[in-house]
């Protein structure tokens, strides 16, 4: 039985042709699933009733089983989702007034362990298949309101994307589908704490906006809460960065700093990201921290970090400080914890799993 929705639209077009059907099956298939959010082969009315009936003995749309469902004071709402007997992973619908954007997971768990994650801290299992990361676009959209609400995308959920491309590409193109989302490569990011060969193959294969997760200026404190920062140093990063830069959708790599009381949210860490920043076109994004149950670290104030983000905004900087949102239900940034069956090892183990 085949899912459907871990088909992009070359996938579809050889599972008709597996069929001996045409290829524009593929197109009416994915309108009806992606544009309509039909999961009935019966309701799909423009296919033939032969077809139809076909269909039911050969192939299914499953979603993930949804088996929490949370919303915050702000609005912001949370989806716990069972993918299999042992792990659930957690999508994030946060509204805004121009913009719905969704937060996707690409994996049960994380493997890369930074410090200041909740994610890393359940372990790692498995990665999603791409049904599974589709599906968490295809349920939002067909349970909140209003007409296709979902305007953004960020891989930004459970799991390090980079490290799943082989389900995570088809997935973003199904998402940039006229025929399914039509989402704008600007309109989808995808976040890596820094797995350079995985930056290669995504500028490659599917270049959408790209989000690095940075959090220090420096190797010696990036070794620290980024452990995949011994694989892949700062100046590698960089280098990948700006390959990157030649074909994506923006003409910028958004880092991103998890602000951590004084860890580096000090002056002297603002004035080094302003060098950092005159080696690749940056934009920063100054995330203030999350807490979580036995976490060593504490948010740093609202007046450090305004601070921080004068002495990168006097040096020339574009930053934003971002809104801390649905962090009263868990749903925050770094937050993210869902239900894993670690497989993994701890800390000893994170980097060898790393696949480059």
């Amino acid at each position: 039985m085949t899912n459907l929705l871990g088909l992009d639209r070359d996938g579809l077009e050889r599972f008709f042709e597996a069929q001996g059907e045409k290829p524009f099956r593929a197109r009416q298939v994915l309108q009806w699933m992606h544009q309509r959010g039909e999961g009935d082969f019966g309701k799909m009315s423009d296919l033939a009733r032969s077809l139809r009936d076909g269909l039911v003995a050969v192939a299914s749309v499953q979603a993930p089983a949804i088996v929490g469902d949370t919303t915050a004071a702000d609005g912001t709402r949370k989806w716990l989702l069972k993918v299999d007997g042992a792990n659930a992973v957690e999508a994030v619908f946060i509204p805004e007034t121009s913009r719905g954007t969704l937060c996707v997971s690409s994996q049960a768990g994380c493997v890369l362990d930074c410090a200041f994650c909740s994610t890393g801290k359940q372990g790692f299992n498995r990665n999603l298949t791409t049904a599974e990361i589709v599906g968490q676009l295809w349920l939002a959209n067909r349970l909140l309101e209003g007409k296709r609400p979902v305007t953004n995308v960020v891989m930004m959920g459970m799991g390090e994307p980079l490290l799943n491309l082989d389900n995570v590409i088809p997935a973003l193109r199904v998402m940039l589908d006229d025929n399914a989302y039509g989402l704008s490569r600007r309109r989808v990011t995808v976040s890596t704490a820094g797995v350079v060969p995985g930056i290669d193959r995504l500028r490659e294969e599917c270049p959408v906006a790209l989000a690095v997760s940075l959090h220090a200026p420096n190797d010696a404190l990036r070794d620290r809460l980024v452990p995949i920062n011994r694989k892949y140093p700062l100046r590698e990063l960089i280098a990948a960065c700006n390959r990157y830069l030649d074909k994506a959708p923006r003409d910028f790599i958004t880092f991103e700093d998890v602000m951590l009381e004084d860890v580096n949210d000090g002056e002297a860490h603002a004035r080094e990201l302003i060098a950092f920043s005159k080696k690749v076109s940056s934009k920063f994004n100054l995330i203030p921290f999350n807490p979580f149950p036995r976490s060593e670290f504490k948010r740093s104030s609202p007046e450090r970090i305004r601070r921080f983000a004068e002495v990168l905004q006097r040096g020339g900087l574009t930053v934003t400080t971002r809104k801390t949102r649905g962090d009263d239900i868990a749903a925050a940034c770094g937050q993210l914890a869902g239900d894993v069956a670690d497989r993994t090892r701890r800390r000893s183990m994170a980097l060898r799993e790393v696949r480059a």
